[in-house]
């Protein structure tokens, strides 16, 4: 499974590097290519499946599910919202606090009754980035971009561990996915 994730991983980072590379980029190509980077974590299914179609369907206890070795769905969301939200601040001039303990594993940390409200933060974290994308100055958008495509990169990793997870578990629908 973690070979899956990897594959993925490495396979989108690539794929960045090389749309990065040639000719540079104008500041509205740049802002079109990370609004698309975020877009397709967050809602918008294209090469792989997004945050949307990675959760669908899924019931409170459904996201809670884990083999005990690897992150459930929900630990794996909940993660994403800290570091998506810890960095959306940074990048706004707030001082976030780090993670509880200055330990990325309290990051993961989930129980079922917070899934909606998982869902509906990831939704307004993605739809805030995208938002800050679209209004940022040139100057701006310049400084942002590295941290978009590690933003999205991250996204894309760990959405990939949450299909394996919901393959592994049989709470997979196909049809969901990339065809």
């Amino acid at each position: 499974m973690k070979n899956g994730v990897l594959w993925l991983f490495l396979f989108f980072s690539v794929s960045v590097l090389a749309q990065q590379s040639g000719t540079q980029k104008s500041p509205a190509d740049l802002r079109k290519f990370l609004l698309t980077q975020l877009q397709e974590t967050h809602n918008q299914k294209n090469w792989f499946v997004s945050e949307k179609e990675a959760v669908a369907d899924l019931t409170p206890e459904q996201a809670a599910w884990s083999d005990g070795k690897n992150h459930s769905v929900g630990q794996l969301l909940q993660h994403l919202n800290f570091w998506n939200s810890t960095n959306l601040a940074a990048f706004k001039g707030q001082h976030p606090p780090g993670p509880e303990g200055n330990d990325n594993s309290n990051t993961f940390k989930f129980e079922p009754k917070q899934w909606d409200a998982a869902l509906k933060q990831f939704d307004s974290v993605m739809n805030e980035w995208e938002q800050t994308v679209e209004k940022a100055n040139d100057a701006a958008l310049a400084r942002l971009a590295p941290l978009v495509a590690r933003i999205a990169e991250h996204n894309a990793y760990h959405i990939g561990e949450m299909l394996a997870v919901r393959k592994e578990h049989g709470m997979w629908n196909p049809e969901l996915g990339v065809k």
